[in-house]
């Protein structure tokens, strides 16, 4: 049997989750409860090391990592105890590389599966999904983390609560850090405002916690009644114009609620026929999310079924709904959603609310036939049932009644086939009478004699109306289903054009423009500081073209032979044809596409504009970082050596005194190329360094270069052939790319291993490579070592395989020059380092070809 977990859930460090723990862990052993402790830290903190007396503790196991001695719970040691319930404490833990398990939340995953009981803390910032955010409200990251679903699934879960004030208190009182940290820890991650957010991030995970195991448990009691523990207001959208009315007024009754959830659901029908309107479902999702609700699609047939599944499933308390749009003679036949819902709700208060759109009556259906279709229908209704007649009176004697009553029922049934279910009834009336008055006995009256008659008469005014229901239905059916797979194949290809990665907004008007044949289609946009003036919203001069495909663009809504507006300042307007209002609802919904896609083009313009600036501000920022970090060490170790020499009470001996100015002079020469490419780096992404370039011989700049390297360039070879053409660089960068470079290439190289410096040429190109014997770089990070300011491998004393600052200037340099920069593997270790330059010879010729004179 596996064991129960309990976990004390604190907001920040030192509200006292351990000593609650130690707490409850007394009052088990009191009632005789087999209990030990598996792991418990006390922080050093007196009252909870009191709370550990009497208790059995299980001896940790100790553990070696880069020469430092740790403590880990000896999980195995505390299955083989065996006891009935288990303290661990901080659940989110990491253990120590080598141990059996990552963290220590698996380690009690075993101690479970053994049916051990286990009782554990953790504190609100270690849970996965909270990570982010606790970051973001007090600017420290937590790397110790612990998934969601661990917490959630332990049997019980107590929030162990403190005011901010009463915890800042504690601290002070140095009953959570000692005295000399407190200061620091009340200026920065105790402040009030910073405790008072993590306390309530607590309380609302675990409020959530709490609705899961209500839900859980109204789930295994298969109770549907509502329990009111929770505001929950669920508003049904139809996605007509109405919705964002109803989402308002649903938002209100949240709002009386404090901690109030919000929902927002559209049925959908499963057939996929449904009459919603594109644009107006993703307006009001966008409305909903905004008042903090969320938004839900569900298919179901029964709409009001439906709904009240969907509202009971999430224990909704209120339902808000707009008033049927019905005449009062379609409510006759049907009572309605809102009728539907309202009588079936139950425990769930129905609120009916009124809009403009309630006397406005439902938007038209599709038409299964054209109005053609449907005269001709009539046409053939008045005319040839009467034709009908005088074929079958000639055939008096050779047909019975039911045979010409069933002749008649074909008649109908065609004029059903040509115009639907209209003409098809005033055909079964009409042939009702014709079939009465020329063949029901007696003849040429209105009058049946035989009952018998009378009833095949009515089967055939029932069966025809029937027919003609049947045949008009299917008729809309096939209509609509053939409209639906038209759109599904028009937005699967403007989908397919987006995803393939194609600009959107243009994708989106063309695709539109090509499927219905237009000549022009316009996104028009209002100003931001235009005014809604009643009656002059379609004059030009009001509206500006925001992007526009095919011919000459429309300047207004009335410009066009159709418009669809988004909203208030965006409309889309097409000029061509007038399509037909079957095709509306693909219009709304490339009508919405279109200003989603504009809105993100203006995000990545805006964000576009923003990036140099972004930029900038990058690199002032590493820069002042490197004035604050890398240039502490040079500008150090000159100083001291400078001290050491003005000191009068050391003698120091010529050697020493040498040697000292040895150090101040390599530290100012570091420091001095430091502060230089700092300088060039700037300038370079300023776009402010002067290059000119020249024929500059390899073998005058590598000796120059050599003697601004300083100390270690007797460990320098280099081989530069005779035959090595010179190359078009500027001779001062060259230099300063060759001594970074070298530099470079000593500070890594082992000593007792010399750095190689050697030319080549190949065609046009002249290559120097600067060979070191260092520890190399891996294959997938050798990108990362032209990034300012950044170091492979960093450690806490600054060392590492490294590159940064000089190796991104070196980049840039040599970019400027016309040349390249790459690292490669030196064979049998280190990195060689590539730089290509275009060789002067072959650009002078190039030059001499193109002007003779």
């Amino acid at each position: 049997m596996r064991g129960t977990l309990r976990i004390y859930l604190g907001a920040a460090p030192g509200v006292g989750k351990t000593y609650a723990m130690l707490g409850e862990a007394r009052r088990r052993r009191e009632r005789g409860t087999d209990l030990v402790v598996g792991y418990v830290d006390c922080h050093g903190r007196p009252r909870t090391v009191e709370m550990l007396d009497d208790l059995e503790v299980v001896p940790s196991k100790t553990m070696t990592y880069r020469g430092t001695t740790f403590t880990e719970m000896d999980t195995d040691a505390v299955i083989a105890r065996a006891p009935r319930v288990a303290l661990v404490d901080e659940l989110a833990h990491t253990n120590i590389p080598g141990s059996q398990h990552e963290k220590r939340w698996q380690d009690i995953e075993d101690l479970l599966d053994a049916g051990i009981d286990v009782i554990s803390t953790v504190n609100i910032q270690h849970l996965e999904s909270l990570n982010d955010v606790v970051e973001q409200i007090t600017g420290i990251p937590q790397r110790e983390t612990v998934p969601d679903e661990v917490v959630r699934r332990a049997d019980q879960v107590e929030l162990v609560d403190m005011t901010p004030e009463a915890l800042r208190r504690r601290m002070a009182h140095g009953n959570v850090y000692p005295p000399e940290t407190v200061g620091a820890a009340l200026g920065n991650y105790f402040r009030v405002g910073n405790l008072t957010a993590l306390r309530e991030l607590a309380m609302l995970w675990l409020a959530d916690k709490v609705d899961d195991q209500l839900d859980r448990y109204r789930a295994d009691h298969h109770i549907t009644g509502t329990w009111e523990a929770r505001e929950r207001v669920v508003v049904g959208l139809t996605g007509g114009p109405e919705g964002e009315t109803l989402i308002r007024r649903a938002a209100r009754i949240a709002d009386r609620s404090k901690g109030a959830d919000l929902f927002a659901v559209h049925i959908t029908p499963s057939d996929g026929l449904a009459g919603a309107s594109p644009a107006h479902l993703a307006r009001q999702r966008a409305l909903v999310e905004s008042l903090g609700g969320t938004f839900h699609h569900v298919v179901g047939d029964n709409v009001p079924g439906a709904l009240l599944e969907f509202a009971r499933g999430i224990n909704a308390t209120q339902l808000v709904m707009g008033a049927s749009r019905r005449g009062r003679l379609a409510q006759i036949f049907s009572r309605g959603v809102g009728v539907e819902v309202t009588a079936l709700s139950g425990s769930i208060d129905v609120h009916m609310v009124t809009h403009e759109a309630t006397k406005q009556g439902r938007a038209a259906r599709l038409s299964a036939l054209t109005r053609r279709r449907r005269a001709v229908g009539f046409v053939i209704a008045v005319a040839g049932m009467p034709l009908l007649s005088i074929a079958l009176a000639n055939l008096r004697g050779q047909l019975s009644l039911p045979s010409d009553i069933l002749i008649f029922l074909i008649g109908v049934v065609g004029v059903a086939l040509a115009g639907g279910l209209w003409p098809a009834l005033v055909a079964a009336l009409l042939g009702s009478a014709l079939l009465n008055y020329y063949f029901t006995p007696p003849l040429y009256t209105f009058t049946i004699a035989e009952a018998q008659n009378v009833l095949a008469l009515l089967v055939y005014v029932l069966i025809a109306i029937a027919v003609s229901t049947v045949v008009d239905l299917a008729a809309r059916r096939t209509r609509e289903a053939a409209q639906a797979s038209a759109n599904a194949a028009v937005l699967a290809n403007l989908s397919g054009s987006v995803l393939r990665g194609e600009k959107a907004l243009p994708v989106i008007l063309e695709r539109l423009r090509e499927t219905y044949g237009l000549d022009s289609v316009t996104l028009l946009e209002r100003p931001p500081d235009t005014p809604l003036t009643p009656g002059r919203q379609q004059e030009p001069e009001r509206w500006r073209v925001a992007d526009t495909v095919g011919g000459e663009p429309c300047t207004s809504p009335d410009e066009g032979d159709m418009a669809v507006a988004v909203d208030d300042d965006l409309s889309l307007v097409l000029c061509g044809r007038t399509l037909p209002a079957a095709d509306r609802q693909v219009l709304e919904a490339f009508a919405a596409q279109a200003a989603v896609a504009l809105r993100q083009q203006r995000l990545e313009d805006e964000a576009e504009q923003v990036r140099p600036l972004a930029e900038a501000d990058r690199m002032r920022t590493a820069l002042l970082g490197a004035v604050s970090h890398d240039l502490r060490t040079p500008l150090a170790g000159a100083t001291a050596a400078v001290e050491s020499l003005r000191s009068h009470e050391v003698a120091w001996s010529d050697q020493d005194r040498g040697e000292l100015l040895d150090v101040a002079a390599t530290s100012l020469q570091r420091l001095d190329r430091l502060v230089t490419n700092l300088l060039d780096m700037s300038r370079l992404q300023a776009g402010a360094l002067g290059i000119a370039t020249e024929s500059t011989a390899l073998d005058e700049v590598v000796p120059l270069a050599l003697d601004a390297v300083g100390p270690g360039a007797d460990s320098v070879q280099f081989q530069i052939p005779d035959d090595v053409p010179d190359v078009l660089a500027d001779p001062a960068l060259l230099e300063r790319v060759l001594v970074n470079l070298i530099a470079n290439a000593l500070r890594h190289t082992p000593p007792g291993r010399s750095v190689l410096v050697a030319a080549s040429a190949h065609g046009t190109m002249v290559e120097v490579r600067v060979v070191d014997r260092g520890p190399g770089i891996p294959q997938g990070e050798r990108d990362l070592v032209f990034q300012p300011f950044q170091r492979l491998g960093d450690t806490a004393n600054g060392s590492g395989v490294g590159l940064g600052l000089a190796l991104a200037l070196s980049l840039g340099l040599t970019e400027a020059m016309g040349g390249t920069l790459v690292p490669d593997e030196t064979p049998g270790g280190g990195v060689t380092m590539i730089l290509t330059l275009p060789a002067a010879e072959t650009t002078i010729a190039a030059a001499d070809l193109e002007d003779p004179a």
